[in-house]
């Protein structure tokens, strides 16, 4: 029997919501449905920190529901002794749920903006479900029970979730792409519909600063943590670089996170991920490698963007560089003049440095990071040695213990050229991953985190001009929701010096313009009016770009943006 917790708070200095109406239409529903017997519901009222942390031990649920107000990132309201708002922390929330991550099987905000919470919690919770902006009770309520009755029902949390959003939809309200479920699937609902349609009157517990009377005020502290240049519920981020493991605006891709985390804790790992420039590979590697930290591995990260040019000379100076790289991200003193001597070769040398020190010494298995790898392909002779002494790792992690601690996460955004026998690479093994770009659901998402209220038409537009381009999207929405330019001024100067990425086109056209089969290519695709073939090697060398996109055998450009400043640069009428 499964075990349903319902957590309600309504604080007196609240605007008051219909939380009766909604455990009472929730209990209807599973009294009639046919798995009634495998339901139990227990409600808690006036909710305050200690009824919270008191009822999770002492029922031990399997499903938490908590209907209330939500303030974003900032948390959700409970009540204190007086009966008045008390802001629980996200930090909080996720390190409570984490003590019952063995118990609860889901969790499920009905409030405003909490999907700052379920984010934070699903590190924890296989199911959580939260709102990506704010909600009308009506909506709340519908999608809450259409979701117990699919459960009822005997269905999954993922199809329950599908039919409470079906169920928003079939009463005429245009919010059904607030409800947001984080699983192991990683499933994200969005569509067209927006809450600004949803009258101030019928909000389900928006939690900010205004006038109104039925509108919690927050203190001047908690006023301030989200920038006032934006209405982004989540404090806006600098797109530069890895997007931080607590990052509200990280994108996941699925399956391809879930596929990540089960190969990594398998033994022998080998995963490589492939993907142009600033598509998001070393965000990935990141929450890969705190994937492996959170199942007790020990995780080291390589930059080969690190190794200074002394290295890159020979064989012999580059992997006693990779082995004392290992060896500090280990934690471990370096012991290399004790390994690497005798009549052996730099690579029987490394692997004898790994095997009877290193992975002797960890009690425990250790994923190692390895970004940034394109840097090895510029040196033929280091590459074949290299790569060829990581598939022999890898083979040897099928039948010998010690290298069975071993796993290995591959990143880089060229295609390999060099030439390595098919035995010896490590390209042509393990699970390989390809990073797409965003999809227009998972761009509106961001829009709407951004705090940005488009119509369909304007998301079209941005599409158009951006393609899904990870940077290029981020880029956008940050200089938008901060208020720097509206989106028709971005159109205009986007695909030129004068716009925010004039340094990133610009790096793009020197490459070409060094490359005359490149500058060539480029050409073809951009006075095509359909895709065209370039050729093997430029169609590969351009997708390692990022510049393009591939139809079969043939390349069309990524997006308008590219059309544009390449089209105006080369002189391309």
């Amino acid at each position: 029997m499964k075990r349903i917790l319902i957590i309600s708070a309504n604080p007196k200095n609240t605007s008051k919501l219909r939380l009766d109406e909604e455990v009472r239409e929730i209990e209807t529903g599973l009294q009639r449905s046919k798995g009634r017997d495998q339901f139990e519901i227990i409600c808690k009222w006036a909710v305050r920190t200690d009824d919270l942390r008191r009822a999770l031990l002492d029922y031990e649920p399997q499903i938490v529901h908590f209907s209330g107000h939500g303030a974003g990132a900032q948390g959700l309201a409970l009540e204190n002794n007086a009966g008045e708002m008390q802001l629980v922390s996200t930090e909080s929330l996720a390190r409570l749920f984490r003590f019952f991550q063995d118990k609860v099987e889901c969790v499920f905000f009905n409030a405003c903006y909490s999907e700052a919470q379920a984010q934070a919690i699903h590190q924890h919770i296989n199911y959580v479900i939260g709102m990506n902006q704010k909600i009308g009770d009506r909506a709340a309520i519908e999608f809450a029970v259409g979701f117990y009755d699919a459960l009822g029902a005997g269905r999954t949390y993922e199809e329950a979730y599908e039919l409470g959003c079906a169920s928003i939809d079939l009463e005429g309200i245009p919010e059904s792409s607030t409800p947001v479920l984080k699983s192991p699937g990683n499933i994200y609902k969005a569509g067209n519909s927006y809450a600004s349609n949803v009258s101030p009157a019928q909000e389900r517990g928006e939690i900010e600063n205004g006038s109104d009377r039925n509108v919690i005020r927050l203190s001047k502290k908690s006023e301030q943590v989200t920038p006032t240049s934006t209405t982004s519920v989540f404090p806006l981020e600098e797109p530069e670089g890895q997007v931080p493991l607590d990052s509200a605006f990280y994108v996941e891709r699925p399956p391809i996170e879930t596929d990540c985390y089960e190969a990594i804790v398998r033994t022998g790992a080998l995963i490589r991920v492939k993907a142009p420039r600033q598509m998001g590979k070393s965000s990935l590697m990141r929450r890969i490698l705190h994937h492996a930290e959170q199942q007790g591995y020990q995780t080291v990260c390589i930059n080969f963007q690190d190794a200074d040019a002394e290295f890159l000379n020979s064989s012999e100076k580059f992997l006693q560089w990779f082995s004392a790289s290992i060896t500090y991200g280990l934690n471990l003193p370096d012991k290399l003049a004790d390994y690497w001597k005798g009549i052996l070769g730099s690579k029987n040398k490394c692997t004898n440095y790994f095997q009877r020190y290193l992975l002797a010494e960890i009690a425990h298995p250790v994923a190692l990071g390895l970004d940034e790898v394109d840097e090895v392909f510029k040196h033929p002779e280091i590459a074949q040695e290299f790569f060829g002494l990581l598939r022999s790792w890898h083979e040897k992690a099928k039948n010998e213990p010690i290298w069975q601690k071993l796993r290995l996460v591959i990143v880089h955004s060229k295609e390999v050229y060099i030439p390595l026998n098919i035995n010896q690479s490590p390209f042509n093994v393990g699970l390989p991953i390809e990073l797409p770009e965003f999809t227009q659901i998972q761009v509106q998402n961001l829009i709407q985190k951004h705090g940005l209220n488009w119509n369909n038409l304007e998301v079209e537009q941005f599409m158009r001009l951006f393609g899904g381009h990870p940077y290029l999207v981020r880029v956008a929405l940050y200089q938008i929701a901060r208020r720097r330019m509206t989106l028709e001024k971005l159109q205009q100067i986007a695909p030129t010096e004068e716009g925010p990425y004039s340094d990133h086109l610009r790096r793009h056209l020197l490459n070409i313009e060094n490359d005359a089969n490149l500058l060539v290519a480029i050409r073809q695709v951009m006075t095509a009016n359909s895709p065209v073939d370039v050729g093997t090697t430029e169609a590969f060398q351009l997708r390692s770009m990022g510049l393009v996109k591939l139809q079969g055998n043939d390349v069309m450009p990524l997006c308008d943006l590219y059309c544009q400043y390449f089209s105006d640069r080369l002189g391309i009428n």
